[in-house]
């Protein structure tokens, strides 16, 4: 290895890294593979305990236990993450929920909760390692949308508007921290072979699949592969984009 490639090397394992959702899903391959690189990583999560301490115990990765729509309850995770690991470097806020159902049937306490968790989880993340970030000048926020944020999805209004949010709210923040060194992108995944999709009825799910133009669901691990590149010292360059990972479903 070369100098230069070692220098990058003993960066990357020096870095932070906090996914929210991380225990499940999406979320925890990102923090497989962020672990995998050298990373040190710390995966949130907020509701099934046995599922977190499980992941925990099979990938070395430590596990938070807190609720990302609280203020008050990231900012003690915050602290609790960087007196064990170190300052946060890079963040992927991935954790959401779904509430679905039609606008004229929906209440607002289904719609508070998924804007809530879904983007002002956003926020409140962002808030408590921005000033850090910018202290250091460094920093890699990778903010995860979703398809049904940039076409939006019928029995969806609650969910579409706080993936859209997202986007627009990366975009913003992208624009502020640039100068300092620290980047902001989305990632909108398309349909993802998750416990939530595979919770979809077999004839429906099939009707996803023939509108995917590769003939597939995603896999978690192509999602976490676009954070990767995103995540990167090297990255420097990318910032304010939206990456989407779709198989082509819809080019936005």
């Amino acid at each position: 290895m070369t100098r230069q490639g070692l220098h990058r090397e003993n960066k990357r394992m020096s870095r932070v890294a906090v996914v929210t959702g991380g225990s499940r899903g999406i979320g925890a391959e990102i923090a497989r593979q962020l672990k995998d690189a050298g990373y040190k990583v710390a995966a949130t999560y907020h509701g099934n305990v046995e599922a977190a301490e499980a992941f925990s115990k099979e990938s070395g990765i430590s596990v938070y236990k807190w609720d990302v729509a609280d203020f008050e309850e990231c900012k003690a995770g915050i602290a609790q993450v960087e007196a064990d690991l170190g300052p946060v470097d890079i963040l992927v806020n991935n954790a959401g929920i779904t509430r679905d159902g039609t606008l004229h049937r929906m209440d607002f306490e289904a719609w508070n909760a998924v804007v809530q968790t879904n983007l002002s989880s956003c926020f409140n993340m962002c808030r408590l390692v921005i000033d850090g970030m910018r202290a250091r000048s460094f920093g890699r926020i990778i903010n995860i949308g979703s398809i049904n944020g940039q076409a939006g999805q019928y029995g969806q209004v609650n969910y579409a508007a706080a993936k859209s949010g997202i986007h627009g709210f990366t975009k913003a923040l992208a624009q502020e921290g640039a100068a300092k060194n620290v980047t902001v992108n989305a990632i909108a995944p398309g349909y993802v072979d998750t416990d939530m999709v595979r919770a979809v009825p077999e004839e429906v799910l099939k009707k996803i699949i023939a509108g995917i133009p590769v003939g597939r669901l995603g896999q978690a691990s192509d999602i976490a592969r676009g954070v990767m590149f995103l995540a990167a010292d090297d990255a420097g360059f990318v910032t304010g984009s939206t990456m989407s990972i779709n198989g082509g479903q819809h080019m936005y």
